[in-house]
């Protein structure tokens, strides 16, 4: 045999072994062509492979699902680290990436199998984990997820088939971060906590009109999270990572939200998510949340690519902006805390500007606006053949509407233990009373309140109120927490207790049983006093028949009137429409 048939030879051995590798780690995106995405079982499967492949890899739960799922985290360190306080001493940025939390919306999952594939088979992207650790959630809502068929998503272009977009207690989880009802969101937030990220990615795919961008995205831009990394998001990330994206193909822009449904030359409007959503919620943690949208009717290998294209983007941005993005996020921890943050008036709410506007090119495609045979409505008709460059409008002006003094501290009484759950979940700071104590706090107390009539994630919401304030000495039992508000997630606390926060817990219901008068006087017993009273307290009678003329209901609800003269008696439930979480103002 020559010397060139053994070169030959040896090159067909060693090619053929790498050929049969390869096809050994095709994940099951590449083994359907990138048209299917594995089940759970199968992507836990591939996921355990990679973990006894590499020492750099691992792979544990962090929760059970109510159908009793483990739910997976995987940590990809270049040392092996799996402690967060490790990691962060390694001086590495800790990048997290959630896939699932929508399973139908499936792009994160399969475009991350990808990556670790390629890093722990072929060490592709050594260069970027020099810098930067992974905290990646494969499937977040398992049982969604295991919800599989070809009928998940409507309006969605693949894969072949597909999970539910909510839990199996049918939870929306993006819309469940503050208000934690969900057990898969319960053990998220102690997971955030304990990790404590630096830059968290979720990935998703968007419903609504066509248009020619792959993928779209969501960062908070307002003033709703620290100025400093705002800055660094609008300065620094955004510019290399929409440059870098648009070199891949994918031109990015900003979530598409138009004025009227469906209508781009309607205009464009922004959103200031309030923590009930993934990137608003980490937001209001200090910490950037990058929210990936790819366009329900691109192809889904499209989908994936672009997914994999904007988290090694990201990468790369915090692989060289890292240093500067964990001191930014110090420091925004740091005046959050400090005096400086409490002494400016806190904002609870943002109100769009309907008449402050800026032009932008729009890349959307032809469509035409007709009326339904069907249904006599809007028809919107879209021909992605024919691209269209629109000049819009884009609102993105966001003023004050509900603002606040903050406090010193919050004080919840031992008995709200829903309440001191969340706290506990949200990883907050807080004191435990040893013996129950005194203590002068401003109440809310209300005057008016009404709730949607229709429930929303589990919850029928309080939909409007009003509210008085109040000093008052209130004796708080042992057990009761003292919530400082020197701490760094003072925004959450503040969304959370204040009741016109954000989706704050008294909107969401946690609060409905004081609005419930559990006492009642006898009409009989009550109409003697009544009259008793007229007589004998100043000033009564004119006030109740000037109520009786501003108030017609009540003047002809005789219930109603011996009710309000209950209610000026000692006898009267001095906790009704009272709020219970007292603010320490000094």
């Amino acid at each position: 045999m020559n010397f060139f048939k053994i070169i030959f030879l040896l090159f067909l051995f060693f090619s053929t072994g790498l050929i049969a590798q390869n096809a050994d780690w095709q994940t099951h995106y590449e083994q359907s062509g990138k048209l299917a995405t594995p089940r759970y079982a199968e992507t836990v499967s591939f996921l355990e492979r990679l973990d006894a492949k590499s020492d750099k890899l691992f792979m544990d739960n962090f929760g059970f699902s109510p159908q009793q799922r483990p739910i997976k985290y995987i940590i990809y360190d270049r040392d092996g680290l799996t402690d967060p306080t490790e990691i962060k001493a390694s001086g590495r940025v800790l990048l997290m990436v959630q896939a699932g939390i929508h399973p139908g919306e499936s792009e994160g999952k399969d475009a991350m199998l990808l990556l670790l594939r390629d890093q722990v088979i072929e060490n592709k992207y050594e260069a970027l984990f020099e810098q930067v650790s992974l905290l990646f959630i494969p499937i977040f809502n398992v049982d969604g997820h295991e919800r599989f068929s070809q009928y998940g998503r409507i309006n969605q272009n693949g894969p072949a088939e597909m999970g539910w977009r909510v839990t199996a207690q049918n939870y929306n989880l993006n819309r469940d971060y503050l208000k934690a009802d969900a057990p898969e969101m319960q053990a998220w937030l102690k997971l955030f906590h304990r990790f404590d990220p630096d830059f968290f990615i979720d990935t998703h795919t968007t419903d609504g009109a066509d248009y020619q961008y792959v993928m779209t995205y969501g960062l908070e831009l307002g003033d709703n999270m620290d100025a400093g990394l705002t800055a660094w998001q609008k300065d620094v990330f955004l510019p290399y990572w929409e440059k870098a994206m648009h070199a891949d193909g994918f031109p990015v822009f900003p979530y598409v939200s138009f004025r009227k449904w469906h209508d781009p030359r309607s205009g464009l409007v922004s959103w200031m998510s309030g923590p009930m959503l993934s990137q608003a919620y980490t937001a209001h943690r200090n910490r950037t949340g990058l929210l990936l949208e790819t366009h329900m009717l691109k192809p889904y290998n499209q989908r994936v690519d672009a997914t994999l294209a904007a988290v090694l983007h990201c990468m790369e941005m915090l692989a060289l902006q890292g240093k500067q993005l964990l001191q930014l996020n110090q420091k925004a921890d740091e005046y959050s805390a400090s005096s400086d943050f409490r002494a400016k008036e806190f904002v609870l709410q943002y109100k769009l500007d309907q008449n402050d506007s800026i032009m932008v090119p729009f890349a959307g495609v032809h469509y035409q606006k007709l009326t339904s045979e069907l249904t006599g409505g809007d028809l919107f008709v879209y021909d992605a053949s024919k691209p269209d460059t629109f000049l819009l409008p884009l609102f993105q002006t966001f003023v004050p509407h509900k603002f606040i003094k903050l406090p010193e501290a919050y004080l919840v009484p031992v008995e709200w233990t829903a309440i001191i759950d969340r706290l506990k979940w949200h990883g907050i700071q807080f004191e435990v009373l040893k013996q129950s104590a005194e203590f002068e706090v401003e109440q809310y107390v209300f005057t008016d309140i009404s709730w949607h009539q229709r429930p929303y994630e589990g919850r029928h919401q309080v939909s409007d109120f009003s509210i008085t304030k109040r000093i008052q000495k209130v004796t708080y039992p042992a057990g009761s927490l003292k919530v400082p508000t020197d701490q760094p997630l003072i925004r959450l606390i503040a969304h959370m207790l204040e009741p016109e926060g954000d989706g704050s817990l008294l909107k969401w219901g946690f609060f409905d049983g004081i609005f419930e008068q559990k006492e009642y006087a006898e009409t009989y017993v009550m109409e003697p006093l009544a009259r008793r009273m007229l007589d004998s307290i100043p000033g009564l009678r004119k006030t109740y028949e000037t109520k009786k003329l501003a108030e017609p209901d009540f003047a002809q609800n005789s219930w109603a009137q011996l009710n309000w003269f209950y209610r000026q008696t000692p006898w009267w439930d001095e906790k009704y429409m009272v709020y219970p979480v007292g603010r320490v103002l000094h």
